[in-house]
């Protein structure tokens, strides 16, 4: 019998990629391209610089997001998707059609849950 851990085979990937703000940031690194820490979180706008810190420390150690440093005064960090972060491109895109497709469905199926509470 398989231990709960390793029962689906995407619960390393599903931990890894939809983290709570992960979605967000690869989404505009990959949208905009090459990005400095405030163009990032101006961009996802919801986000605090702690978080989007922590996140984007994970994501490199991960190996999704490149962190560049250049020893300039003032000294300039960029951040970027990396090839493998990329390769997530065809998965976002399955998903934004679905939900494109099905969020409609699952707010009535909510709403017809909560109504017979």
């Amino acid at each position: 019998m398989e231990t709960p851990e390793f029962a689906c085979p995407t619960t390393a990937v599903v931990d890894i990629v939809f983290s709570r703000w992960t979605t967000p940031i690869l989404w505009t690194l990959h949208s905009h391209g090459r990005l400095r820490f405030v163009e990032l979180e101006r961009l996802i706008g919801t986000i605090t610089p702690k978080v989007l810190t922590q996140r984007l420390r994970q994501l490199e150690r991960d190996g999704m997001v490149v962190r560049t440093y250049h020893p300039e005064v003032p000294p300039r960090v960029e951040y970027e998707i990396s090839e493998l972060g990329r390769s997530l491109a065809p998965l976002f895109a399955h998903l934004s059609g679905w939900a494109a497709d099905n969020l409609d469905k699952v707010e009535q199926a909510r709403e017809l849950y909560d109504s017979g509470r």
